[in-house]
Protein backbone atom coordinates (compact mmCIF):
# COMPACT_ATOMS: atom_id res chain seq x y z
CA UNK A 1 0.00 0.00 0.00
CA UNK A 2 1.36 3.16 -1.13
CA UNK A 3 1.08 6.50 1.24
CA UNK A 4 -0.87 8.47 -0.69
CA UNK A 5 -3.46 5.37 -1.09
CA UNK A 6 -3.44 5.61 2.66
CA UNK A 7 -4.23 8.81 3.12
CA UNK A 8 -6.67 9.18 0.38
CA UNK A 9 -8.64 6.22 2.31
CA UNK A 10 -8.36 8.77 5.99
CA UNK A 11 -9.21 11.73 4.27
CA UNK A 12 -12.81 12.29 5.84
CA UNK A 13 -10.88 11.65 9.14
CA UNK A 14 -8.35 13.85 8.67
CA UNK A 15 -11.10 16.74 7.69
CA UNK A 16 -12.55 15.57 10.94
CA UNK A 17 -9.74 16.10 13.24
CA UNK A 18 -9.20 19.46 11.58
CA UNK A 19 -12.74 20.90 12.52
CA UNK A 20 -12.25 19.13 16.09
CA UNK A 21 -9.22 21.09 16.51
CA UNK A 22 -10.77 24.12 15.19
CA UNK A 23 -14.00 24.00 16.99
CA UNK A 24 -11.93 23.37 20.60
CA UNK A 25 -9.84 26.06 19.84
CA UNK A 26 -12.29 28.07 19.44
CA UNK A 27 -14.40 27.15 22.71
CA UNK A 28 -11.07 27.05 24.97
CA UNK A 29 -10.15 30.58 23.69
CA UNK A 30 -13.41 31.85 24.66
CA UNK A 31 -13.07 30.51 27.99
CA UNK A 32 -9.83 32.24 28.44
CA UNK A 33 -7.55 29.72 27.94
CA UNK A 34 -3.92 31.15 27.61
CA UNK A 35 -2.71 31.10 23.80
CA UNK A 36 0.59 29.02 25.22
CA UNK A 37 -1.71 26.26 26.93
CA UNK A 38 -3.46 26.33 23.85
CA UNK A 39 -1.30 25.76 21.36
CA UNK A 40 0.51 23.02 23.48
CA UNK A 41 -3.00 21.28 23.79
CA UNK A 42 -3.38 21.49 19.83
CA UNK A 43 0.37 20.19 19.03
CA UNK A 44 -0.12 17.34 21.44
CA UNK A 45 -3.60 16.06 20.40
CA UNK A 46 -2.23 16.32 16.55
CA UNK A 47 0.92 14.62 17.08
CA UNK A 48 -0.58 11.56 18.86
CA UNK A 49 -3.18 11.54 15.95
CA UNK A 50 -0.08 11.54 13.32
CA UNK A 51 1.55 8.71 15.16
CA UNK A 52 -1.24 6.60 15.55
CA UNK A 53 -1.84 6.81 11.79
CA UNK A 54 1.42 5.93 11.31
CA UNK A 55 0.99 2.67 13.02
CA UNK A 56 -2.42 1.91 11.45
CA UNK A 57 -0.42 2.45 8.24
CA UNK A 58 3.07 -0.17 9.16
CA UNK A 59 0.73 -2.47 10.12
CA UNK A 60 -1.67 -2.30 7.10
CA UNK A 61 1.23 -2.17 4.65
CA UNK A 62 2.46 -5.19 6.93
CA UNK A 63 -0.47 -7.33 6.71
CA UNK A 64 -1.11 -7.08 3.27
CA UNK A 65 2.49 -7.67 2.03
CA UNK A 66 1.70 -10.84 4.31
CA UNK A 67 -1.27 -11.23 2.12
CA UNK A 68 0.15 -10.97 -0.80
CA UNK A 69 3.49 -13.12 -0.11
CA UNK A 70 0.57 -15.96 0.65
CA UNK A 71 -1.15 -15.16 -2.53
CA UNK A 72 1.99 -15.31 -4.13
CA UNK A 73 3.03 -19.05 -3.02
CA UNK A 74 -0.38 -20.51 -4.15
CA UNK A 75 -0.16 -22.98 -7.39
CA UNK A 76 -4.21 -22.81 -7.11
CA UNK A 77 -5.31 -19.79 -6.34
CA UNK A 78 -9.02 -19.96 -5.30
CA UNK A 79 -7.51 -21.93 -2.16
CA UNK A 80 -6.31 -18.16 -0.73
CA UNK A 81 -8.85 -17.85 1.84
CA UNK A 82 -8.13 -21.48 3.05
CA UNK A 83 -4.15 -20.27 3.91
CA UNK A 84 -4.87 -16.05 4.77
CA UNK A 85 -3.21 -15.86 8.50
CA UNK A 86 -5.30 -15.64 11.29
CA UNK A 87 -7.98 -12.35 11.28
CA UNK A 88 -7.00 -9.07 13.61
CA UNK A 89 -10.19 -8.46 14.62
CA UNK A 90 -13.85 -8.62 14.58
CA UNK A 91 -13.91 -7.34 11.21
CA UNK A 92 -11.73 -9.12 9.67
CA UNK A 93 -13.03 -12.76 11.17
CA UNK A 94 -16.43 -11.68 9.53
CA UNK A 95 -14.86 -10.71 6.41
CA UNK A 96 -12.88 -13.70 5.97
CA UNK A 97 -15.97 -16.08 7.46
CA UNK A 98 -17.76 -14.54 4.01
CA UNK A 99 -14.87 -15.44 2.03
CA UNK A 100 -14.40 -19.16 2.73
CA UNK A 101 -17.69 -19.29 2.23
CA UNK A 102 -17.56 -17.67 -1.28
CA UNK A 103 -14.03 -19.81 -1.58
CA UNK A 104 -15.51 -23.53 -0.76
CA UNK A 105 -18.20 -22.54 -3.04
CA UNK A 106 -16.72 -21.92 -5.80
CA UNK A 107 -13.82 -25.11 -5.11
CA UNK A 108 -17.29 -27.36 -5.20
CA UNK A 109 -18.07 -25.52 -9.06
CA UNK A 110 -14.84 -26.24 -9.87
CA UNK A 111 -14.58 -29.73 -9.30
CA UNK A 112 -18.06 -30.53 -10.40
CA UNK A 113 -16.86 -28.82 -13.77
CA UNK A 114 -13.66 -31.15 -14.01
CA UNK A 115 -15.95 -34.08 -13.04
CA UNK A 116 -18.32 -33.32 -15.80
CA UNK A 117 -14.96 -32.65 -18.25
CA UNK A 118 -13.57 -35.78 -17.37
CA UNK A 119 -16.92 -37.59 -18.05
CA UNK A 120 -17.16 -35.76 -21.00
CA UNK A 121 -13.98 -36.65 -22.36
CA UNK A 122 -14.08 -40.53 -21.15
CA UNK A 123 -17.48 -40.63 -23.50
CA UNK A 124 -15.07 -39.16 -26.53
CA UNK A 125 -12.61 -41.53 -25.94
CA UNK A 126 -15.13 -44.09 -26.01
CA UNK A 127 -16.94 -42.75 -29.15
CA UNK A 128 -13.98 -42.70 -31.15
CA UNK A 129 -12.88 -46.25 -30.32
CA UNK A 130 -16.47 -46.95 -31.08
CA UNK A 131 -16.65 -45.67 -34.41
CA UNK A 132 -13.16 -46.70 -35.74
CA UNK A 133 -14.33 -50.11 -35.66
CA UNK A 134 -17.02 -49.83 -38.43
CA UNK A 135 -14.37 -47.38 -40.29
CA UNK A 136 -12.16 -50.69 -40.64
CA UNK A 137 -15.02 -53.19 -41.06
CA UNK A 138 -16.08 -50.40 -44.21
CA UNK A 139 -12.39 -50.17 -45.61
CA UNK A 140 -12.26 -53.72 -45.23
CA UNK A 141 -15.31 -54.31 -47.45
CA UNK A 142 -14.83 -51.79 -49.66
CA UNK A 143 -11.64 -53.97 -51.17
CA UNK A 144 -14.16 -56.38 -53.17
CA UNK A 145 -15.76 -53.55 -54.53
CA UNK A 146 -15.30 -51.84 -58.33
CA UNK A 147 -11.75 -50.34 -58.52
CA UNK A 148 -13.32 -46.75 -59.05
CA UNK A 149 -15.99 -46.81 -56.35
CA UNK A 150 -13.53 -48.68 -53.95
CA UNK A 151 -11.13 -45.67 -54.67
CA UNK A 152 -13.47 -42.90 -54.20
CA UNK A 153 -15.07 -44.59 -50.86
CA UNK A 154 -11.23 -45.31 -49.58
CA UNK A 155 -11.09 -41.73 -49.68
CA UNK A 156 -13.84 -40.86 -47.55
CA UNK A 157 -13.41 -43.04 -44.43
CA UNK A 158 -9.95 -42.52 -44.28
CA UNK A 159 -11.54 -38.41 -43.86
CA UNK A 160 -14.05 -40.02 -41.72
CA UNK A 161 -11.05 -41.70 -39.83
CA UNK A 162 -8.90 -38.19 -39.49
CA UNK A 163 -12.25 -36.20 -38.45
CA UNK A 164 -12.72 -38.71 -35.63
CA UNK A 165 -8.67 -39.00 -34.36
CA UNK A 166 -8.96 -34.70 -34.12
CA UNK A 167 -12.36 -35.29 -32.11
CA UNK A 168 -10.09 -37.84 -29.70
CA UNK A 169 -6.55 -35.58 -29.62
CA UNK A 170 -9.08 -32.03 -29.01
CA UNK A 171 -10.42 -34.23 -25.98
CA UNK A 172 -7.34 -35.17 -24.99
CA UNK A 173 -5.94 -31.55 -24.99
CA UNK A 174 -7.62 -30.81 -21.89
CA UNK A 175 -5.33 -32.69 -19.69
CA UNK A 176 -2.91 -33.67 -21.71
CA UNK A 177 -0.42 -34.44 -18.77
CA UNK A 178 -2.58 -37.58 -18.35
CA UNK A 179 -1.61 -38.86 -21.91
CA UNK A 180 1.15 -38.13 -23.05
CA UNK A 181 4.80 -39.62 -23.02
CA UNK A 182 8.19 -37.79 -23.09
CA UNK A 183 11.12 -39.96 -24.28
CA UNK A 184 13.63 -40.21 -26.96
CA UNK A 185 12.18 -41.32 -30.57
CA UNK A 186 14.05 -41.30 -33.92
CA UNK A 187 12.77 -38.58 -36.11
CA UNK A 188 12.47 -40.92 -39.16
CA UNK A 189 10.27 -42.68 -37.40
CA UNK A 190 7.54 -40.52 -36.73
CA UNK A 191 7.84 -39.29 -40.10
CA UNK A 192 7.36 -42.73 -41.46
CA UNK A 193 4.25 -42.98 -39.54
CA UNK A 194 2.30 -40.14 -40.18
CA UNK A 195 3.11 -41.24 -44.02
CA UNK A 196 1.86 -44.56 -43.72
CA UNK A 197 -1.51 -42.96 -41.98
CA UNK A 198 -2.46 -41.20 -44.79
CA UNK A 199 -1.15 -42.85 -47.76
CA UNK A 200 -4.65 -43.28 -49.37
CA UNK A 201 -4.80 -39.80 -49.29
CA UNK A 202 -1.53 -38.94 -50.46
CA UNK A 203 -1.69 -41.60 -53.42
CA UNK A 204 -5.09 -40.77 -54.75
CA UNK A 205 -4.06 -36.58 -54.49
CA UNK A 206 -0.79 -37.45 -56.84
CA UNK A 207 1.47 -36.39 -54.03
CA UNK A 208 5.46 -36.82 -54.05
CA UNK A 209 6.89 -36.68 -50.65
CA UNK A 210 10.52 -35.71 -50.84
CA UNK A 211 12.55 -36.28 -47.22
CA UNK A 212 15.84 -35.18 -46.16
CA UNK A 213 17.97 -35.31 -42.97
CA UNK A 214 16.13 -37.15 -40.89
CA UNK A 215 18.63 -38.95 -39.21
CA UNK A 216 18.07 -37.30 -35.75
CA UNK A 217 16.82 -38.22 -32.31
CA UNK A 218 14.35 -35.97 -30.44
CA UNK A 219 13.01 -35.81 -27.18
CA UNK A 220 8.78 -35.45 -27.77
CA UNK A 221 5.78 -37.64 -27.06
CA UNK A 222 5.63 -39.71 -30.80
CA UNK A 223 2.14 -40.32 -30.83
CA UNK A 224 1.51 -36.40 -30.51
CA UNK A 225 3.69 -35.47 -33.18
CA UNK A 226 2.60 -37.74 -35.65
CA UNK A 227 -0.80 -36.18 -34.96
CA UNK A 228 0.84 -32.50 -35.77
CA UNK A 229 2.59 -34.15 -38.77
CA UNK A 230 -0.97 -35.53 -40.01
CA UNK A 231 -2.74 -32.49 -39.74
CA UNK A 232 0.44 -30.55 -41.52
CA UNK A 233 -0.24 -33.32 -44.39
CA UNK A 234 -3.88 -33.43 -44.58
CA UNK A 235 -3.60 -29.08 -45.48
CA UNK A 236 -1.26 -29.84 -47.77
CA UNK A 237 -3.39 -32.25 -49.71
CA UNK A 238 -6.13 -30.16 -49.57
CA UNK A 239 -4.66 -27.06 -50.43
CA UNK A 240 -2.23 -28.57 -53.32
CA UNK A 241 -0.86 -27.34 -56.54
CA UNK A 242 -1.42 -29.37 -60.27
CA UNK A 243 1.88 -31.15 -59.65
CA UNK A 244 1.94 -31.30 -55.50
CA UNK A 245 5.18 -32.11 -53.52
CA UNK A 246 5.82 -32.05 -50.00
CA UNK A 247 9.79 -31.83 -48.36
CA UNK A 248 9.99 -33.26 -44.80
CA UNK A 249 13.71 -32.34 -44.26
CA UNK A 250 15.53 -31.81 -40.12
CA UNK A 251 18.58 -29.84 -39.43
CA UNK A 252 19.89 -29.08 -36.40
CA UNK A 253 20.50 -25.85 -34.66
CA UNK A 254 22.87 -26.20 -31.70
CA UNK A 255 21.35 -28.91 -29.34
CA UNK A 256 17.84 -28.23 -31.09
CA UNK A 257 16.24 -30.42 -34.10
CA UNK A 258 14.39 -28.44 -36.32
CA UNK A 259 11.25 -30.21 -38.89
CA UNK A 260 10.31 -28.25 -41.58
CA UNK A 261 7.20 -29.46 -43.65
CA UNK A 262 7.57 -27.53 -46.83
CA UNK A 263 4.37 -27.58 -49.83
CA UNK A 264 4.13 -26.14 -53.44
CA UNK A 265 0.64 -25.47 -52.73
CA UNK A 266 -1.92 -22.29 -53.34
CA UNK A 267 -0.65 -20.98 -50.29
CA UNK A 268 -1.62 -18.53 -47.18
CA UNK A 269 -2.70 -14.93 -48.18
CA UNK A 270 -0.62 -12.50 -46.03
CA UNK A 271 -3.34 -10.65 -44.28
CA UNK A 272 -4.54 -14.21 -43.16
CA UNK A 273 -1.39 -15.47 -41.70
CA UNK A 274 -1.68 -13.70 -38.11
CA UNK A 275 -5.27 -15.84 -37.38
CA UNK A 276 -4.14 -19.60 -38.57
CA UNK A 277 -3.47 -20.93 -35.18
CA UNK A 278 -6.84 -19.16 -34.55
CA UNK A 279 -9.56 -22.02 -33.63
CA UNK A 280 -12.34 -22.37 -36.24
CA UNK A 281 -10.46 -20.22 -38.69
CA UNK A 282 -10.52 -21.49 -41.90
CA UNK A 283 -9.48 -18.78 -44.12
CA UNK A 284 -10.50 -17.88 -47.45
CA UNK A 285 -8.80 -20.52 -48.98
CA UNK A 286 -11.29 -23.15 -46.67
CA UNK A 287 -14.04 -21.34 -47.49
CA UNK A 288 -13.93 -21.24 -51.03
CA UNK A 289 -12.39 -25.07 -51.40
CA UNK A 290 -14.60 -26.61 -48.65
CA UNK A 291 -14.23 -29.00 -46.18
CA UNK A 292 -12.02 -27.02 -43.68
CA UNK A 293 -13.15 -27.45 -39.89
CA UNK A 294 -10.17 -24.15 -38.89
CA UNK A 295 -9.18 -26.89 -36.39
CA UNK A 296 -6.00 -28.63 -37.90
CA UNK A 297 -3.11 -25.83 -36.90
CA UNK A 298 -4.72 -24.60 -34.02
CA UNK A 299 -4.44 -28.17 -32.27
CA UNK A 300 -1.15 -28.30 -34.00
CA UNK A 301 0.23 -25.46 -32.15
CA UNK A 302 -1.48 -26.36 -28.86
CA UNK A 303 -0.27 -29.70 -28.46
CA UNK A 304 3.05 -28.72 -29.88
CA UNK A 305 3.02 -26.07 -26.93
CA UNK A 306 2.77 -29.15 -24.14
CA UNK A 307 5.97 -30.96 -26.05
CA UNK A 308 8.14 -27.37 -25.62
CA UNK A 309 7.84 -27.40 -29.49
CA UNK A 310 8.27 -24.62 -31.23
CA UNK A 311 5.48 -24.37 -34.33
CA UNK A 312 6.04 -21.72 -36.75
CA UNK A 313 4.37 -21.46 -40.08
CA UNK A 314 5.07 -19.01 -43.08
CA UNK A 315 3.61 -18.89 -46.29
CA UNK A 316 3.85 -16.58 -49.24
CA UNK A 317 0.39 -16.98 -51.74
CA UNK A 318 0.51 -18.94 -54.75
CA UNK A 319 3.90 -20.76 -53.70
CA UNK A 320 3.49 -23.08 -50.72
CA UNK A 321 3.62 -22.80 -46.94
CA UNK A 322 6.36 -24.42 -44.59
CA UNK A 323 5.84 -25.20 -41.05
CA UNK A 324 8.73 -25.83 -38.75
CA UNK A 325 8.74 -27.53 -35.30
CA UNK A 326 12.01 -26.95 -33.46
CA UNK A 327 12.01 -29.73 -30.83
CA UNK A 328 13.89 -29.07 -27.23
CA UNK A 329 16.83 -30.81 -26.61
CA UNK A 330 16.62 -33.06 -23.54
CA UNK A 331 18.44 -30.47 -20.99
CA UNK A 332 15.54 -28.31 -21.46
CA UNK A 333 13.00 -30.79 -21.02
CA UNK A 334 14.61 -31.38 -17.66
CA UNK A 335 15.07 -28.01 -16.40
CA UNK A 336 11.27 -27.36 -17.07
CA UNK A 337 10.24 -30.39 -15.41
CA UNK A 338 11.98 -29.42 -12.31
CA UNK A 339 10.96 -26.07 -12.83
CA UNK A 340 7.26 -27.70 -12.83
CA UNK A 341 7.61 -29.63 -9.92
Amino acid sequence: MKIREFLSDRLGRFLFLLVSMAVMAFFLRVTGTQPGILAILLITWGLLFFLLQVSDYLKCRSHLEELEAVMNGLDQKYLFCECVPKPRNAYERRFFQLMRRSGKAMIEAVSDARSAQRDYREYIESWVHEIKTPITAAQLICRGADPQIRSRLARELAEIDNHAERVLFYARAESPENDFLICQTALSEIVDQAIAHHQTLLIQSGMRIETDNLAHTVYTDGKWVCFILGQLLQNAIRYRSETPVITLSARQLGRQIQLAVRDNGIGIPSHELPRVFERGFTGSNGRSRGGSTGMGLYLGRRLAGFMEIDLQLASEEGRGTCVTLTFPSREAMDRNKLTKM
